[in-house]
């Protein structure tokens, strides 16, 4: 069963769109045989200023991507950096255990979207 809040991050995801000033991008699933998930960070002064998400999934995926935007949004990239699969499971009141999973995506398209803007602006880590 889905938690209220869950199904709320579901129904009216937040921070969901293309970002087309974004200067780091994440991607992590497969689209060819189920979720898939890309992540746009746009960071300043190692802060990220905004972040978005585009993702094709079930509802699991769709509540983990939204709540990670949530949960990282005007943080510093240190503090991202920290987040985990935990934290976003008990930030939505729990998942199913077999939609669990789910909040990989997001931590793991977060991470490379992290390491993408480090590339891109030739940031050691």
């Amino acid at each position: 069963m889905y938690s209220d809040i869950a199904i709320d991050h579901f129904m009216c995801p937040r921070n969901i769109g293309n970002m087309l000033d974004a200067n780091g991008q994440g991607e992590c699933g497969d689209p060819s045989c189920g979720d898939y998930l890309i992540i746009y960070i746009r960071v300043e002064n190692h802060v990220i200023e905004d972040i978005s998400f585009m993702v094709f999934g079930c509802a699991g995926a769709i509540a983990t991507s939204s709540m990670t935007t949530v949960l990282t949004k005007g943080k510093t990239i240190e503090a991202a950096l920290k987040l985990t699969e935990e934290d976003v499971i008990e930030a939505l009141g729990g998942l199913p255990e077999d939609k669990q999973h789910c909040s990989n995506l997001g931590v793991q398209a977060l991470k490379k979207a992290i390491e993408d803007y480090y590339r891109r602006n030739k940031i050691e880590k």
